[in-house]
């Protein structure tokens, strides 16, 4: 299968980017993936690799994926939107990373909570269960909002490492409380409008549902369309700081290079930035930065030869994004598995494969899970 759209160029190792666009076709191909967007690039320059695969669905309405189909990025949304708020927040002083969680929340209540600060809710050390299911709560979503927050702590704050959707839900109104303003509008303000992120937000519009990949059936049969995946997040009305944001393989690159990148970042300083990416977690179960998943961790879907200082995150429906803050490969893959339902060992090989592809000191053809043909 041939990219759906010609690209402008490539900074960097073609042979090495053909070779994880290749792993990509062939995922899609074996009816693994109903589509995918893979975008590569090296370092902050150039402009990047982007190949679009497949159909947005295999049941309803079905287009050819291109590079500017939207996807449900999932929790893509903790390090694209939440981390960069409170990043940029924390840069102006209009936060601290240190600060009591309890400063800015006042409904964040239980036992022990009045110790987590926002820092442990990034690196996932605050103590929060991972996750509770707030989509079966009776109510409103101010309720379930509540619950959310007055959730117990299962562990000692700043103990162990736990993935925690919680500690997120929590960052997201710790952004709201700080910024003045509803969380997508803040997030809007600080972090898409000043990259130019023009095809990245919260609720996409109706006249995006043409150009936005498809997710799980649900029972009754019908198709979810840009509307969000997470149940916990559509019961909390779509804008949530873990889950909720949508956006294009495109702007996520823009993010990558611009955000992260560039000694420029026009939302971060390099200050702010070297902190989020170093570990935060030695001896925790796990290495952590501030939201992003580093080396060696437990979700660390980089290959053996991605640079040590890389970062990376995935997303439920199928997303992830990974970057080497030395000047190495960056890559963003956005497929939609969820939508031929829960089994995700493809696109787990895949990411790691895609990695492994970017970074072989020798390319050459490979399997989608990552093994040399025999």
């Amino acid at each position: 299968m041939r990219p759906t759209r010609p690209t402008a160029g490539e900074t960097g190792h073609p042979a090495r980017a053909a070779a994880a666009a290749a792993l990509v076709a062939a995922a899609v191909d074996s009816g693994g993936l109903p589509g995918a967007v893979l975008a590569t690039g090296w370092g902050a320059e150039g402009e990047p690799l982007v190949h679009a695969f497949g159909r947005t669905a295999v049941t309803g309405p079905a287009v050819p994926v291109t590079a500017d189909t939207v996807y449900d990025l999932a929790s893509l949304t903790k390090v694209t939107a939440t981390l960069p708020a409170v990043l940029r927040l924390a840069d102006t002083g209009a936060l601290g990373l240190d600060d009591p969680v309890r400063r800015h929340l006042p409904g964040f209540t239980g036992a022990g909570k009045d110790a987590v600060t926002v820092r442990q809710l990034l690196t996932h050390t605050s103590g929060l269960p991972p996750h509770r299911p707030l989509h079966e709560r009776p109510g409103r979503p101010a309720g379930r909002l509540a619950a959310a927050l007055a959730e117990p702590l299962v562990t000692a704050p700043g103990t162990a490492v736990a993935y925690s959707d919680l500690g997120f839900v929590a960052l997201g109104e710790v952004v709201r409380a700080v910024a003045g303003a509803p969380l997508d509008r803040a997030v809007r303000e600080l972090v898409l409008d000043p990259l130019g992120l023009a095809d990245t937000r919260y609720r996409p519009p109706a006249g995006w549902r043409g150009r936005t990949a498809a997710t799980e059936p649900r029972p009754d049969g019908s198709v979810p369309v840009g509307t969000v995946h997470d149940e916990n997040a559509a019961s909390l009305g779509g804008v949530c700081g873990h889950a909720g944001l949508f956006g294009t393989a495109g702007d996520l690159a823009r993010y990558l290079q611009r955000g992260w990148l560039a000694a420029d970042s026009p939302i971060l300083s390099p200050k702010v930035r070297a902190e989020a990416l170093r570990c935060h977690t030695e001896g925790l179960g796990g290495r952590r930065g501030l939201g992003w998943t580093l080396r060696g961790d437990r979700w660390d879907h980089l290959a053996r030869y991605w640079p040590s200082d890389g970062a990376g995150h995935t997303g439920f429906t199928g997303t992830s994004v990974a970057l080497a803050p030395s000047g190495g490969p960056w890559a963003v893959l956005l497929t939609n598995g969820v939508h031929l339902g829960r089994d995700a060992s493809v696109v787990v090989a895949l990411r790691r494969a895609v990695c492994e592809a970017l970074t072989d000191p020798d390319p050459g053809p490979r399997t989608p899970t990552g093994a040399r043909p025999a």
